[in-house]
């Protein structure tokens, strides 16, 4: 008998039949992911055999770490197949903020200037640079760096002159965040970050170009050049495997510093202990490429379903797409909590849990967040959240199988659906 998913989750002959023409929508979409993802995984088993990854690196050690096997292979599976110099990989980098505040705080010091050329960055970077909170709290502004912003052009577009007329002597980084964030836009591609990359080097070669690259590691079959890319192994890196951690990787004397910062000037990557952390890390790390592809057909879909309910969706169905993120703009704070609870209900994890808003650290806003997760705020698994404020717009990403993240999109639907009928 086939199971029944009107009865057993409450989804309506409506939604079943929305979610069914979504899908052939979508099918472009869901051919390009898979065809990225052939290509993604052949270059991640490449670094793995050039590697010699063996069981040998799956052995924990304690205490100070010393010839810690696993951890250096790692690191250089990482630079591999990233297109890097070297890598810093480890567990105890605890968030993609928390590995771009090392990175940061590993290149600037006291006079020097960052500049911010994609905007306002993420919002859990604020206190990190200085522009909310007192200041006087060990941010960068704390220790004297100073920070400039070079806003988008009508919110989207990247401002090259604003760029150029905002670098000087003083200028050592330029931070480019990839993804959106919580702004209404199109995530940059590679070629777009690439190009503003080799804008700055022809201004200075010696500025260091800092990419927050969370969300979109193997969304495209390159990674950006930057002299330091950034993010979370509980994002796509990690492959829903990863406990925890977070990586740097670039330039060989800026990953050193970044681990100076992490550890210690003198011991940087030599010391840390990966405490059973290598198998999981590595193994998600093969897993990436394949779990990112239906993270990003599970992007795919949602675009298609909540577009055909009539709400605005960043990226469309067809668009191009740089990170595993579909932004729905609902207008309405109601249905904004109803879509994250929809999302909630049809996780693996804690699907009996109605998330609410709250006052959520490193935010200024209150946020709610659905993270049915096995890891906790694994955002490579199927998540939802939204500030509360205007215009009202919640992010979904993730989805370890498109089949599970396709039930949570219709269970998201329902509730939605459920509301307006409410209102």
């Amino acid at each position: 008998m086939a199971f029944d998913l009107q009865k057993e989750f409450g989804i309506s002959e409506e939604v079943m039949r929305l979610v069914s023409e979504a899908e052939k929508s979508a099918s472009g979409c869901f051919a390009r992911a898979e065809e990225i993802a052939w290509h993604n995984q052949a270059k991640v088993m490449k670094a793995f055999a050039d590697n010699r990854i063996g069981e040998a690196h799956f052995v924990p050690t304690s205490g100070y770490g010393y010839n810690d096997m696993g951890r250096d292979a790692i690191d250089r599976v990482y630079a591999q197949a990233f297109g890097c110099e070297d890598a810093l990989v480890r567990h105890n980098l605890i968030s993609g903020t928390h590995a771009i505040s090392t990175a940061l705080f590993g290149v600037l010091r006291p006079g020097d200037t960052l500049v911010a050329a994609t905007g306002k960055p993420y919002d859990t970077l604020e206190e990190v640079v200085g522009i909310r909170g007192e200041g006087c709290d060990g941010s960068l502004r704390d220790f004297g760096v100073q920070y400039r912003q070079v806003d988008l052009l009508d919110g989207k577009a990247i401002d090259f002159d604003g760029i150029r007329a905002a670098i000087d002597d003083t200028v050592k980084a330029v931070l480019l965040q990839r993804s959106k964030g919580y702004a209404w836009r199109d995530t940059f591609s590679v070629a777009q970050l690439n190009e503003v990359i080799d804008f700055v080097h022809d201004i200075r070669q010696d500025i260091v170009c800092i990419v927050d690259n969370c969300y979109g590691e193997f969304v495209e079959t390159e990674e950006p050049r930057g002299d330091l890319l950034v993010g979370s192994l509980i994002k796509n890196p990690g492959g829903g495997l990863a406990q925890t951690g977070g990586y740097i990787a670039g330039k060989t004397r800026y990953v050193e510093l970044a681990a100076y910062r992490l550890t210690s000037v003198g011991l940087g990557k030599e010391c840390g202990a990966s405490l059973g952390q290598n198998k999981p890390m590595l193994q998600g790390f093969f897993m990436a490429p394949h779990i990112v592809a239906q993270a990003v057909k599970s992007a795919c879909l949602c675009s298609a379903v909540f577009d055909k309910l009539g709400f605005p969706v960043c990226p469309g169905v067809d668009d191009a797409r740089g990170d595993i993120i579909t932004s729905v703009k609902f207008g309405d704070a109601d249905l904004v909590i109803a879509f994250c609870q929809g999302i909630q209900k049809g996780a693996p994890v804690d699907s009996f849990v109605e998330p609410q808003p709250w006052d959520m650290p490193g935010y200024a806003d209150q946020v709610i967040m659905a993270a049915g997760a096995f890891v906790q705020g694994a955002s490579i698994e199927l998540s939802a959240d939204a500030p509360i404020r205007p215009p009202y717009i919640a992010y979904m990403q993730g989805g370890l199988t498109y089949e599970s993240a396709k039930l949570g999109i219709m269970t998201a639907a329902q509730k939605v659906l459920d509301t307006m009928k409410q209102k």
